[in-house]
């Protein structure tokens, strides 16, 4: 039996966010590299906000996209899966981890990231290493480094 291909492959999952160009960012990164978007609500912004539209412009496919209303029906549909917090209070760096075809690549607000009971339920915590003075990545750059790992190592690209 052949396994669907699309269903092995990671999925990004943004808790919650809040600025609309990097989201649409994120959804053209999706789009062009073959992974699906998760959004656990609720957004911070509308998808016909100007700003998200001018960004996004037709890489947007809503099959493509799946929305949860909470962080509880997130979790329910992640019981028997992996998900990798991605967050700066990881200890380990993401180039130490080994990366599996079908994990899901979580990323926090990016104004506060994700509250605190997500790191407990949460096993696989990593970090992007950057210089000690600097607090954090752009998201939509923090989504493409990832998955582009993520994609070389289980050899999807």
């Amino acid at each position: 039996m052949t396994q669907n291909l699309t269903k092995l492959r990671p999925k990004i999952a943004l808790f919650e966010p809040e600025i609309p160009q990097n989201t649409a960012a994120i959804i053209r990164t999706c789009a062009c590299l073959g992974a699906k978007l998760e959004i656990i609500e609720p957004c911070g912004f509308i998808l016909s906000d100007k700003r998200f539209k001018r960004v996004v412009m037709d890489y947007m496919d809503e099959k493509d996209i799946k929305f949860y209303q909470n962080s509880d029906d997130f979790f329910k549909s992640k019981k028997n899966q992996r998900i990798v917090l991605m967050t700066t209070k990881a200890p380990l760096s993401y180039t130490k981890f080994k990366f599996k075809r079908n994990d899901t690549l979580l990323f926090g607000r990016e104004s506060a990231g994700v509250p605190d009971d997500f790191h407990k339920k949460i096993k696989d915590k990593l970090k992007i290493p950057m210089k000690s003075n600097k607090r954090s990545l752009n998201i939509a750059s923090s989504v493409a480094i990832i998955l582009a790992e993520s994609l070389k190592q289980t050899k999807l690209i």
